[in-house]
C-alpha cells in the first residue's frame, strides 16, 4: 500500500473513532459529529480543505434530496394513524383474524404492519394497552405477548421503508425503494417466526400478568387457564376508523411503489412493451415521493375526517417536529459518505476487502453491528454503516439493495442500555431486574440479528448465481 493509500486509511480510521468518541462520551450531537468526522476523514485523508467543504454539502444536498420529502411525508402519515386510532383497529383486526390461542402470532403481524410508518417506539406504546389486555383476559404472559409485538416492530423498522432508518440507507447506497421495501418485508419473515418462538418461551420462563386493578404486574405461582379474548372489542372498535380507512394510507403507497418497480423492470428486460407514456406516469405515481405524498392525503381525508383544520395541522406538525433530527443526521451520514467517496478511500478498502474471504455483503452489515453495540441508536448505526460501507461495495460485485438491507439489518443487534427502545419495552412491561430485562429484549434483538445475517447470506449466494 502507498502513502497516499496509507494517508487514507488513516483518515478514515481517525474519523471514525472521532465519531464514536464524541457520540459516546460527549456532549456533541450525533448529526455535529458525523460533519466533524467527515471533515477530519477528508482533510487527513489528503483533500484540500476547501473541496472537504463544497464535498460536504453537495453530499448532504443529493442524499436529502432523494429522501428528505419521503421521511417528511411518512412521519406526518404516521402521527395520523397514532392519534386516529387506525394503528390500534389493525392490531384489533389481526388478532380476530388469526384466532385464539394465536395472539403471539396476532401481535406480531401487527407490529410489522404499524412500525412500517410509525416510530418502533411509539408504536409500542401504542399498542401495549392491547398486550395487556390479552394478557388479562387470556392468562397469557403479557412478557410473550410483548416480546412477540416487540420483535414484529423491530423487522420492519429496520427494514422498510419508509421508515427513516432503512429510507435512509437507500438513499445513501442509491438502492431501489421499491425492491428495498420487498426486499424488506420479506427478509422481516422469518425474523418474526424464530422471535415468535422466543416469544413463547419466554412468555413460560417469566409469567408475569397484569394486575387486576390495573396497577402494576403480578406472578402467580400458577399458570391460569387459556380464556377466549372477551375484552369488550365491539364497543370499542365502534370508536375506530374501519379497516379500509386504516390500512389504506399504509397500502397505498407500497402498492403503487411496487407496480412502478415491478413494470419499469419488466419492460427494461424485455419481457412486455408499454406505451412510454403510460409507463412514465406508472413511475411518476409510483415514485416514493408522490406514492407516501398520496397515501399521507388519504390519511387526512379518512382518518382526520372528524378533527378540524387546525387540530389536523398540528398533528401533522407534532410528527415533522420528530423527522428534523433524522433529516440531518441523514443528510450528514450522506455527507460522510460522499467525503470517502470523492477522497477515493472507498476505493482503496474496496482493493483491500476484495482480498478478504469474507463475502462483500457482511462489509456494510458488521460495520452496522460494531456502531450500535457503542452507541445504541439503531438509526444512527444504519446511517453510518451506509455512510462509510456505501463508497467501498459499489467497487465490488454486490447488490445495491442487499447492500442496504444488510447496513440495516446489522444494526439490530443486542439491545441495552443505552438504545430507548430496550427501555420503553422492559418498562412498558414491568421488568426491572437487569437479568430479566437482557432476556426480555436483549437477546430476542440478537437472535434476529443472527437470523438477518443467514438470511441475507443465503439471498447474497441466490442473486449472485444469477
Amino acid at each position: 500500500m502507498d502513502v497516499s493509500s496509507s494517508q487514507m486509511i488513516l483518515g478514515l480510521i481517525i474519523g471514525v473513532a472521532l465519531l464514536v468518541i464524541l457520540v459516546l462520551k460527549t456532549k456533541i450531537h450525533a448529526f455535529i459529529a458525523l460533519i466533524i468526522a467527515a471533515s477530519i476523514t477528508g482533510i487527513v485523508g489528503g483533500m484540500n480543505p476547501n473541496d472537504v467543504v463544497s464535498t460536504i454539502t453537495s453530499g448532504f444536498g443529493s442524499t436529502l434530496g432523494s429522501i428528505g420529502i419521503v421521511i417528511g411525508f411518512g412521519v406526518m402519515m404516521g402521527r395520523l394513524l397514532e392519534v386516529s386510532g387506525a394503528a390500534e383497529k389493525l392490531a384489533y383486526t389481526l388478532i380476530k383474524t388469526l384466532g385464539k390461542k394465536k395472539e403471539e402470532w396476532a401481535m406480531a403481524a401487527a407490529g410489522y404492519i404499524v412500525s412500517i410508518p410509525i416510530f418502533v417506539d411509539s408504536a409500542f406504546v401504542i399498542l401495549n394497552p392491547l398486550v395487556k389486555a390479552l394478557s388479562s383476559k387470556t392468562g397469557k404472559s403479557v412478557i410473550g405477548l410483548g416480546v412477540a409485538l416487540g420483535v414484529g416492530l423491530a423487522a420492519t423498522h429496520h427494514a422498510v421503508p419508509p421508515t427513516p432508518g432503512p429510507l435512509g440507507v437507500a438513499g445513501i447506497f442509491g438502492a431501489d425503494i421499491g425492491m428495498m421495501i420487498i426486499a424488506g418485508l420479506l427478509f422481516s419473515i422469518p425474523i418474526i417466526i424464530v422471535g415468535v418462538m422466543y416469544a413463547k418461551w419466554i412468555g413460560k420462563k417469566i409469567y408475569q400478568l397484569p394486575a387486576e386493578d390495573g396497577e402494576g404486574f403480578v406472578r402467580p405461582d400458577q399458570h391460569k387457564v387459556y380464556e377466549e379474548f372477551l375484552v369488550a372489542v365491539d364497543e370499542r372498535e365502534k370508536e375506530l376508523p374501519s379497516l379500509m380507512k386504516s390500512i389504506m394510507p399504509i397500502l397505498l403507497p407500497i402498492i403503487l411503489i411496487f407496480f412502478n418497480t415491478t413494470f419499469t423492470a419488466l419492460v427494461e428486460s424485455g419481457v412486455f412493451t408499454l406505451n412510454e407514456t403510460v409507463l412514465s406516469y406508472i413511475q411518476f405515481i409510483g415514485n416514493p415521493v408522490i406514492a407516501v405524498g398520496l397515501g399521507l392525503i388519504v390519511a387526512i381525508y379518512t382518518l382526520a375526517r372528524n378533527a378540524n383544520r387546525e387540530e389536523t395541522l398540528d398533528r401533522m406538525e407534532d410528527g415533522i417536529k420528530t423527522a428534523g433530527i433524522i433529516l440531518l443526521v441523514t443528510g450528514a451520514g450522506g455527507a460522510f459518505g460522499q467525503v470517502l467517496r470523492v477522497s477515493g478511500t472507498g476505493d482503496v478498502i474496496a482493493e483491500q476487502i476484495a482480498q478478504w474471504s469474507i463475502p462483500a455483503i457482511l462489509v456494510p452489515f458488521f460495520i452496522a453491528t460494531i456502531v450500535r453495540l457503542i452507541q445504541g441508536s439503531g438509526t444512527t448505526a444504519m446511517i453510518t454503516a451506509a455512510s462509510i460501507s456505501a463508497p467501498i461495495v459499489a467497487s465490488l460485485d454486490v447488490n445495491l439493495v442487499l447492500a442496504a438491507q444488510a447496513a440495516a439489518l446489522g444494526a439490530m443487534i443486542f439491545s441495552y442500555f443505552n438504545d430507548s427502545l430496550f427501555w420503553v419495552v422492559n418498562r412498558m412491561m414491568g421488568i426491572k431486574n437487569v437479568k430479566e430485562q437482557i432476556m426480555v429484549w436483549s437477546v430476542p434483538t440478537t437472535i434476529a440479528w443472527f437470523v438477518a445475517l443467514i438470511t441475507l447470506l443465503i439471498a447474497d449466494f441466490v442473486v449472485g448465481m444469477f
